[in-house]
């Protein structure tokens, strides 16, 4: 597979009353032509940051976001035009992302009249196409967000998202909103869109079993740094940065004979704050095998077996 999205030393970083955030740190990271990257960390560890970062929807302060070999960081508005087209967003909650005075054949019809390509009829052929991939019924067409349910809203998000055949789709926590069984629906839904549109997808989410089902690399976020990245089944089977340890160690498990949730190890103590992140690897005020060298100098990402990376001094 060619590599659609190489993402090389990426900082982001925010000025507010309180001081400097550092969201994300020296990021490092790829996509290839069909593939499901999943990315996974904490709430405040970076992940949207990056997210918003790689479609231009945040300033990067510096490194590269190369879509298919161009470099988007040094583009103006106009220059980045037609690279905008090839990638696209899907937000957390489509209820906050649609706009509600607005109907949903609007909402979706909005990004062709954008771009300006089509006709008024072309347009309209487009939405109605649109509408049956993502399964919303022709009758929905001239409904209200507020009309809809959470998961339909949710689809309308996706027409939206994939109306000018992108390659790239950023998926910003796009079930945390919404309950199993939509859940299930709308992760059906994108695995599908991508087995038939040859999608890829950077895919974020808290959730490690939603990452599991769909994503086929993981990368792991700490406090805006990369700590680990690896195959789906080798990060499930074999994880090797003590804090995705403590992640999967984290999913709750039920015990039959018990009836109740069983006890597991989790990450110890609060996540370090971003305009103070600690010196050396950022992980180290919380971890169960710190050693001397890990306040003092910052682990890099190094591959420790075939494809499967961590930025851990334990693999020195």
């Amino acid at each position: 597979m060619t590599t659609l999205l190489q993402v090389e030393d990426l900082t982001v970083t925010y000025q507010t009353p309180r001081g400097v955030v550092h969201a994300v740190s020296e990021v490092n990271l790829d996509i290839k032509s069909g593939e499901t990257v999943g990315l996974v960390g904490e709430t405040g560890c970076g992940k949207s940051s990056l997210a918003k970062a790689v479609v231009r929807l945040r300033e990067v302060e510096r490194g590269a976001i190369r879509l298919n070999g161009v470099d988007l960081v040094p583009l103006s508005d106009n220059d980045l035009q037609p690279h905008r087209r090839l990638m696209s967003i899907i937000f957390q909650d489509p209820a906050a992302s649609l706009d509600p005075r607005r109907s949903i054949s609007w909402l979706i019809e909005e990004p062709l009249r954008v771009n300006g390509e089509m006709g008024r009829g072309e347009r309209a052929s487009r939405v109605a196409e649109l509408m049956k991939i993502v399964g919303l019924r022709s009758e929905m067409a001239d409904r209200y967000p507020h009309e809809l349910s959470g998961g339909q809203r949710q689809r309308v998000a996706i027409a939206r998202a994939i109306a000018l055949s992108p390659n790239l789709v950023i998926c910003d926590e796009p079930v945390s909103a919404l309950d199993i069984s939509l859940q299930a629906q709308i992760l059906n839904l994108l695995v599908d869109l991508q087995e038939n549109k040859g999608l890829s997808y950077l895919f974020v989410s808290h959730d490690l079993s939603v990452v599991e089902y769909i994503a086929h690399r993981v990368v792991v976020m700490y406090l805006g740094c990369v700590v680990e990245v690896a195959r789906n089944v080798d990060l499930w089977r074999r994880p090797a940065h003590p804090y995705t340890v403590a992640l999967i160690e984290s999913v709750p498990l039920m015990k039959p004979r018990e009836q109740r949730i069983e006890d597991r190890q989790i990450v110890a103590g609060d996540i370090p704050s971003p305009y103070n992140p600690p010196t050396g690897c950022r992980f180290h005020t919380r971890c169960p095998r710190v050693m001397p060298i890990c306040s003092q100098v910052r682990p890099k990402l190094k591959e420790i077996a075939p494809g499967h990376l961590a930025a851990c001094h334990l693999y020195s």
